[in-house]
């Protein structure tokens, strides 16, 4: 991963590249795949589609409302839509076929935007105080087509106790909802720090996140390096404390056959509007070009090469 960083790097400097006023501005239509309502892809989605419309005056540009990254990486290879928010470990699954992809998929990056954190999320009064008081228990672990939803199934294949506890396919926001309400007894959810539903949820119910630490070391030993031992901050959600959990990059993604301009276009639009985007989410903030070529295992498109060369000039 380190020796495919540093050859993408050298490209980047070593490169010329012709001007942004040399490429024609894209036309037509830029559909955005990005997750459940009340999730950090939903509000950085609508934000980019946004900036693309402003930018771009030629490209109609809209945000899809998905299940999250197993369904967005589906929808771009099947051209439902031209973009896609997905989740590293998804995307790598995809580039080697493995499931809930049947065959390798033709996808590529166009920048590595933000972290995603894995949240355990149970109310502060209920019985959940571990990983592993789960067993028998009522658990929520994402939309079907969702990041959120393989993650989770690692976590709980990895403890031991896959086959313990009775699972509920839910999106954020009906998760929230029957946490409150008591009809299940946690979540996991997989997103940016924060994400809103778990907000709003944390106003009304007193929720605490799982500590996940007696989980991260064996995680990443079967999983790989995809994953990051981190810590959510107690300030994210008026916690007690801080605690520690995994978290994974999230890539923004394309058709690899998409046209070289729109590519190099839309990769301009997310920089040049950064701030605009951090104003939808604070993740946008976190978007840099150092990190945002570290695409592995997806390469960049060529398209998004030419920009990130043109501003290294």
């Amino acid at each position: 991963m380190y020796r495919l960083f540093l050859m993408v790097l050298v490209i980047l400097l070593t490169t010329g590249c012709q001007g942004a006023g040399e490429i024609p501005s894209p036309e037509g239509r830029v559909r955005i795949g990005t997750g459940n309502a009340g999730g950090v892809y939903a509000v950085y989605g609508a934000g980019l589609a946004e900036a693309i419309r402003e930018s771009l005056p030629r490209v109609k540009a809209d945000a899809v409302v998905s299940d999250g990254s197993v369904e967005n990486i589906r929808m771009v290879v099947s051209g439902e839509v031209e973009v896609g928010f997905a989740l590293a470990d998804v995307a790598a699954d995809a580039v080697s076929g493995r499931a809930p992809f049947t065959r390798p998929l033709p996808i590529v990056a166009l920048a590595n935007l933000y972290e995603n954190y894995v949240q355990l999320v149970v109310r502060a009064d209920g019985p959940v105080q571990s990983l592993h008081d789960l067993v028998g228990r009522r658990v929520s672990v994402g939309s079907r087509a969702s990041g959120t939803a393989v993650v989770a199934e690692r976590i709980l294949t990895v403890a031991g106790i896959g086959d313990e506890v009775t699972r509920r396919n839910m999106d954020i926001q009906t998760s929230a909802r029957a946490l409150a309400d008591k009809e299940i007894d946690a979540f996991f959810w997989s997103g940016g720090l924060p994400s809103d539903a778990i907000t709003d949820l944390s106003r009304r119910t007193d929720v605490r996140l799982i500590d996940l630490k007696e989980i991260t070391k064996p995680l990443l030993r079967v999983y790989g390096e995809l994953y990051t031992e981190t810590t959510v901050p107690a300030s994210v959600y008026g916690l007690s404390s801080a605690v520690t959990t995994v978290s994974v990059p999230n890539y923004l993604v394309v058709a690899r056959d998409m046209p070289s301009d729109t590519a190099y276009w839309l990769t301009k639009v997310l920089f040049d509007k950064q701030r605009k985007l951090a104003q939808a989410h604070p993740e946008g903030h976190r978007l840099n070009q150092w990190a945002a070529i570290r695409t592995y295992p997806l390469e960049l498109h060529e398209g998004a090469i030419r920009w990130y060369r043109a501003t290294h000039r």
